[in-house]
């Protein structure tokens, strides 16, 4: 983790009384560019997902200074053009957006992955049109490679960025 993320934020594991913020997450203003909120039964699925995590690894985003929850981030593994990668992902309470914590929370991951080993590309997969996310993956240092169609949930297709870090590259 690089000095200014270290300031910003800090990464605590995902743990079994994290479900409350896994439902602030789920509200219609954080799953607009996700097809929406989900059910009670498919958050308690993903919750459960999460602290069964058995590669990679889901975190809460907590501030340095003081130690609020403002949002949650994770990573973990999945298939991509022939080989496994790592792909992250997350959301920032909308109290606490705009400060650069989604960036120090994402190069906290990063860091973090690399760390990890297993894989040596971390890849971030938000929506075309998404920009705050978009530019969350740039502050972040991530590369942007193109853009690729994702179904996500199922049956909800959408136009997504490609971005990439070299985890076998020197921070």
């Amino acid at each position: 983790m690089d000095t200014a993320s270290a300031e910003k934020v800090r990464l605590v594991p995902w743990a079994e009384g994290d479900f409350w913020l896994l439902r602030r997450n789920n509200s219609p203003e954080m799953t607009e560019h996700l097809g929406g909120p989900e059910s009670e039964e498919k958050l308690a699925a993903r919750h459960r997902r999460y602290v069964e995590l058995e590669t990679g690894g889901m975190f809460r985003v907590v501030l340095a200074d003081g130690g609020e929850s403002v949002g949650a981030i994770g990573f973990w593994e999945r298939e991509w053009q022939g080989e496994t990668v790592w792909e992250t992902g997350w959301g920032v309470l909308p109290e606490f957006q705009g400060r650069g914590l989604a960036a120090a929370a994402a190069r906290a991951v990063v860091e973090t992955a690399r760390a990890a080993g297993r894989n040596r590309y971390l890849h971030a997969f938000p929506g075309a049109e998404h920009a705050a996310s978009n530019a969350v993956c740039r502050r972040a240092g991530f590369t942007l490679m193109g853009q690729s169609r994702f179904e996500y949930p199922k049956g909800h297709w959408i136009t997504s960025n490609d971005w990439r870090v070299d985890l076998g590259e020197a921070a």
